[in-house]
């Protein structure tokens, strides 16, 4: 019996040590700051070795860390390894085995990395977690916010803001040491609480490849008032020829206005005429390497996949029903109206779904941010009521889009984003760009592909030029045909857009000449103008989200492009 309670008291004494032992979360309720050693800490070099004939080697390294594992591909026709509980590789070797192309899957994205063979059965290349050659501040920031007992959200922010920042959660406590998690880029955080500091800690495949030590926050956050980068070498090996404009008073214009604030958070604006770039300006930090979330420019994208896919007969053709690609699971959501419910219909946002993402005084039953926000993003969208007959009125709404990720993701022979690279973007030259994923690990065809400016022009340019790029044809002429007509117009929008496959129309007046324009359009300002009639393609990136500037491209298209060159 004295043995029992001996126990016992050892319990009670061992319990209340570890309740008083926790530190106090509440007394770091505040901001915090410090400074990274490395700007390039979140960028590494990749190496994968062929061991066996499913055996590899993956390596991550760079001066600061190095990270090595042997694994085993689960497939034979192209390679699938599991890094880690939250990283995996997928990628497909080309005929001549000198080069792999694939996806590290990380948190939220699919980052395209491109490994050219070093040595036999030894592939290299690069991966950029931010999507950033390089940070152009040091900063880092955490907020811990919202303390209630053990329950706390900690808020990590980047001084350099090009990227799209994080999205943090899963935040834990035990004892001194808090842990969290970047939804977004997948790297995971564990900060040491001090006595007047926090060491942190950033993880990737659960090793830490940096530290920082933060201290509390004495004025406020500083972010961005970078120097504009200069691009003096526009001839990059990326396949564009360049043949700058002579001065030019409008674009001199457009410069000021750019630099004075006048056109706020104008990231770059680029001209090709003929084939070849013309104008090429970056401004705010950003540059010719500069990923840029697309938002919704990246539907137009979408568009072409769905064609691709028609080409090689996974889906029937584009007056095919949606329903006969639709699970057994769901097909209880099926009526009278949704069974007529065409691709076509789906491409020119008139399902006729109560899936309307802006522009009437009500809540839609599948909004973007409805579905996003349920537990089940395609039932959400199923289930929604039908507002008219489907092919009758078309009002923009994403969940038209993502209902064609859904259905392709399981019916392309290589996985969705592996059969994106290898029908568009590897075709047109495109190796650094990101596919976001939704919420199940598909990629999400509402928005989100990261691409640099000039890979815009380029896929802006293979429409230009009837579906082929430097002479090779990468999408049928008559696809490309459908896509740019203009079929119903937007009825949710201002100007009662007209609307192809996911290409927007619109027609500009410039010195009593009208000019007619297809565009790829994305929130925050990101646009793609292809003008058939002027041989002309034109991007436009910004960072104009939540100020009410998100359509001034097309002021900086109308009265400072078109003028200089009419």
């Amino acid at each position: 019996m004295k043995t029992y309670y001996k126990i016992l008291f050892s319990l009670f004494i061992f319990s209340f040590t570890q309740l008083h032992s926790q530190t106090n979360i509440k007394d770091y309720e505040k901001q915090w700051e410090g400074k990274l050693n490395d700007k390039n800490a979140f960028n590494f070099s990749v190496t994968l070795d062929l061991l066996s004939n499913s055996e590899y080697q993956f390596s991550l390294h760079n001066k600061n860390f190095k990270f090595t594992t042997k694994v085993k591909s689960s497939t034979k026709n192209y390679i699938n390894i599991k890094i880690d509980e939250t990283i995996s590789f997928t990628g497909i070797l080309d005929k001549k085995k000198h080069q792999i192309d694939g996806f590290i899957s990380s948190g939220l994205y699919f980052y395209h990395i491109k490994l050219i063979q070093a040595e036999n059965n030894s592939y290299q290349g690069n991966w950029n977690i931010f999507m950033l050659d390089e940070l152009l501040s040091n900063s880092i920031f955490l907020s811990i916010e919202n303390v209630n007992g053990t329950n706390f959200d900690a808020y990590p922010f980047f001084g350099d803001q090009r990227f799209a920042g994080t999205w943090a959660g899963n935040s834990k406590q035990n004892g001194n040491v808090i842990t969290f998690q970047d939804m977004r880029t997948g790297i995971g955080f564990k900060g040491t609480l001090l006595k007047e500091t926090i060491d942190l800690e950033i993880l990737i495949a659960n090793n830490v490849f940096t530290k920082v030590r933060l201290n509390p926050s004495k004025n406020p956050w500083k972010f961005g008032n970078y120097n504009n980068i200069k691009n003096n070498n526009l001839n990059l090996d990326d396949g564009w020829k360049t043949h700058p404009l002579e001065k030019n008073i409008f674009l001199e214009k457009l410069e000021d206005s750019i630099h004075q604030k006048k056109l706020i958070n104008t990231h770059s604006v680029l001209i090709a005429k003929k084939g070849k770039i013309i104008y090429e300006n970056y401004f705010d930090g950003f540059s010719n390497t500069t990923l840029h979330d697309q938002r919704s420019a990246s539907k137009s994208i979408t568009s072409a996949i769905v064609g691709l896919a028609i080409e090689d007969k996974i889906i029937k053709g584009d007056t095919d029903l949606l329903y006969n690609y639709i699970s057994e699971e769901y097909q209880y959501t099926k009526d009278t109206l949704k069974k007529d419910i065409k691709i076509k219909d789906l491409l020119t946002m008139s399902s006729g779904l109560d899936a309307v993402d802006f522009g009437i005084d009500r809540k839609s039953k599948a909004s973007e941010q409805a579905y996003q926000n349920s537990r089940n993003w395609l039932k959400t969208v199923l289930e929604a009521p039908m507002m008219h007959k489907p092919g009758a009125v078309a009002n923009y709404g994403s969940a038209n889009p993502y209902l064609l990720g859904e259905i392709l993701t399981d019916l392309t022979p290589l996985p969705l984003p592996l059969y994106m690279d290898q029908k568009l973007f590897k075709p047109l030259g495109i190796h650094n760009y990101t596919i976001q994923k939704e919420m199940t690990g598909k990629p999400y065809f509402g928005g989100g592909i990261y691409i640099s400016p000039r890979d815009m022009l380029k896929f802006g340019q293979l429409y230009l030029n009837k579906g082929k790029f430097e002479g090779k044809r990468v999408l049928s002429e008559n696809w490309i045909d459908k896509s740019f007509q203009n079929y119903l117009p937007l009825t949710n929008t201002l100007e009662k857009n007209g609307y192809g496959y996911f290409w927007w129309h619109k027609t500009y007046t410039v010195k009593g000449k009208k000019i007619k324009s297809v565009e790829a359009r994305g929130n925050g300002g990101q646009y793609i103008f292809v003008i058939s009639e002027l041989n002309l393609v034109c991007v436009i990136t910004s960072g104009n989200y939540r100020n009410g500037k998100t359509k001034q491209p097309e002021k900086i298209f109308e009265e400072y492009i078109l003028p200089s060159l009419l």
